[in-house]
């Protein structure tokens, strides 16, 4: 299971969040939003600002996902996550200025189906600042 985390979060790794000009946008952040997710993690996205998103190679059917997203900055972040091209899960976390708002959903085992899933972020105002990440807890 370990060597396919690996693999699945060197994957990931590949995929980088994207800004709306298409590239990952420097940041000159204050403090972590969320940290890493340590070992169940499958995607970790440490700071991205604007619209955005990630694809990964994919997810372990058998286990539950959680999807957390954190933002500052006002304004909100609209969260979709679709694997193999059905939505499992969709939310709205709003972003306070000088403190991190914080959303999550945890997927049930078989929701999240083996393979690729991404995940789209919508910001308010290219001004909020997020974070991501996406783990399988076992």
């Amino acid at each position: 299971m370990m060597r396919i985390r690996a693999v699945l979060a060197t994957t990931a790794a590949v995929f980088l969040a994207w800004g709306a000009s298409g590239v990952a946008n420097a940041a000159t952040a204050d403090a972590a939003l969320l940290p890493h997710p340590g070992p169940d993690g499958l995607v970790w996205v440490e700071e991205a600002w604007g619209d955005g998103g990630v694809a990964s190679g994919g997810a372990y059917e058998g286990l539950p996902t959680v999807l957390t997203v954190a933002c500052d900055g006002g304004g909100t972040v609209s969260v979709t996550m679709d694997s193999q091209r059905t939505e499992v899960a969709a939310f709205t976390v709003d972003c306070p200025r000088g403190e991190p708002g914080r959303g999550s959903v945890s997927i049930p085992a078989g929701v999240v189906r083996p393979g690729s899933f991404t995940i789209g972020v919508e910001t308010s105002s290219e001004t909020v600042r997020w974070a991501l990440t996406v783990t399988q807890p076992e």
